[in-house]
């Protein structure tokens, strides 16, 4: 059993292994999960160019971070919000789960970074050791001190029979830590401290009918701040950094929130989260394979994620690695890691042990490593039967050869839905489609819009840009020429103004 001395609340937690169930248990698919998370853990950990010096790097944890209560609602109760809108002292998961049996077992597994403080300290004769921001060692070396964080992890079982029968809770906390590392030639020392991070995990489940449930797992900070009107560089070695949830379990099949089957559809709309958006894990099934459900519509394993994801979310193969900075690109990056100067590289070098590793990568990358970086084509939409192009694509050469745009004029263009020409200026509701949309659109769903233009694509498909009605930059948006795209059968014509 987890002991919970000092934590309080009621404990029926069990140590891994000891689940009771004869299913399959989920280490599987936690395996399989494992890159993604760890991408989930570390995003933005470190920003390019990975120095010390560098403004970015002198604002990080931007994304599951849950400081204490006391100095979060200083200024009043937090609002609950979507994932990344805001720093809260708790994560709240909401899901549906069907269940093989009475023996169905819960699996949490809660992840976050703590932070440490890498304090350099050079020596001083007799008075022993006094803090430095940098120092030259012996060799030539140089050592910063720098805010570092280590990946904290903390696994519980819960029978399913125990979370219908009321809220059970556990310690997800971490202790507090000091680390001395000599530097040679009695230069100096390295002073890695870590404070205590005080958090609880609570989860419970409500029947919904015959082997449909909705789980409900709340990790909170239960800490104080040292000041509750203090800086949010020190509040944040109490809290909690990228912290999200996996969960699994024996015997359970979780539901997609995204794209639940039909049936359920009603239930998971009753399904509230906070600071958090959680998607199915593991790999995407081939459709009418029969695996991980309807056609991905189940899965074995959930990741509550603090950045909003896709269901089955991947990290791309041609990726040779962690470059840290918040998904950006990473030909981009490594060419722009190529060019930073020596001095820079020095720098980065004594930054981060994590720097050090990009740069090492970076500077010893094969050609055909570095060429599979330039992109790949996973697949091709076809154009939408249900939005036919205004110019016929056998008609037209192909895209890429001369003429190819002949005949094509986004703002004057049209494409037919429900009966009703659509182009420039008419106005629309947007309804996103669940499976294969961006993730970011959910949020516009039922939300009114107007087209600005109907653009064709290079695979024969069609987009419409709008802009939405209740956008207050909506006009600065047109202006730029930045829309939102959705295809035609995502809008629902609400008529056409023009004469």
């Amino acid at each position: 059993m987890v002991d919970t001395s000092g934590e309080g609340g009621t404990v029926c937690a069990f140590a891994p292994g000891d689940a009771p169930g004869d299913g399959p248990a989920p280490e599987d698919a936690f395996a399989g999960m494992g890159a993604v998370a760890d991408a989930v853990l570390y995003e933005g950990y470190l920003l390019y160019p990975y120095r010390r010096s560098s403004a970015k790097n002198r604002v990080r944890w931007q994304f599951g971070v849950l400081p204490p209560r006391d100095w979060v609602e200083r200024d009043g109760p937090v609002t609950e919000g979507i994932s990344g809108s805001a720093d809260s002292w708790y994560q709240r998961t909401e899901c549906l789960v069907r269940a093989e049996g009475p023996d169905a077992a819960l699996k949490v597994r809660v992840r976050y970074l703590q932070l440490q403080r890498k304090q350099v300290e050079a020596a001083d004769g007799d008075c022993g050791h006094r803090p430095v921001e940098s120092l030259l060692t012996a060799d030539g070396g140089v050592q910063l001190s720098f805010d570092e964080a280590v990946p904290h992890e903390v696994e519980l079982v819960w029978p399913l029979a125990d979370l219908l029968r009321g809220v059970c809770t556990a310690p997800s906390g971490a202790p507090a830590a000091r680390e001395t590392e000599e530097l040679s030639k009695g230069a100096g020392r390295i002073v890695r401290t870590r404070e205590a991070v005080r958090a609880r995990t609570t989860a419970g489940a409500e029947r919904l009918a015959d082997g449909l449930y909705r789980v409900c797992v709340r990790t909170e900070n239960t800490g104080r701040a040292p000041e509750t009107g203090g800086a949010r560089g020190e509040v944040l070695r109490h809290a909690l950094l990228a912290a999200h949830t996996l969960l699994g379990g024996t015997g359970l099949e979780f539901v997609s929130l995204i794209d639940p089957p039909e049936a359920l559809r009603a239930q998971t709309r009753g399904c509230r989260n906070a600071f958090t958006f959680p998607v199915l894990g593991g790999p995407a099934p081939t459709p009418g394979s029969g695996s991980g459900g309807t056609d991905g519509c189940t899965g074995p394993v959930l990741l509550s994620s603090p950045i909003i994801l896709p269901d089955h979310p991947q990290v791309a193969p041609e990726s040779p690695g962690d470059l840290h900075d918040a998904a950006e690109i990473d030909e981009i990056l490594t060419l722009r890691t190529m060019l930073l100067t020596d001095e820079e590289k020095a720098e980065a070098r004594a930054t981060d042990p994590r720097a050090a590793r990009i740069l090492d990568r970076v500077d010893t990358m094969p050609q055909e490593v570095f060429s599979r970086l330039h992109g790949a084509i996973r697949s091709l939409s076809p154009a939408s039967p249900a939005a036919p192009s205004p110019v016929s694509s056998e008609s037209r050469p192909a895209w890429w050869q001369e003429g190819g745009d002949e005949g094509l004029s986004p703002t004057t263009d049209t494409v037919l839905v429900d009966g009703v020409e659509v182009g420039g200026g008419t106005p629309v509701r947007l309804r996103p489609r669940k499976r294969g949309s961006d993730a970011q659109d959910m949020f516009l769903e039922g939300r009114t819009a107007r087209v600005s233009a109907v653009f064709h694509d290079v695979d024969g498909s069609t987009h419409l840009a709008v802009t939405v009605d209740d956008d207050p930059a909506a006009e600065l948006h047109g202006w730029y020429g930045r829309f939102h795209y959705f295809r035609p059968d995502e809008v629902e014509p609400l008529g056409d103004p023009r004469p």
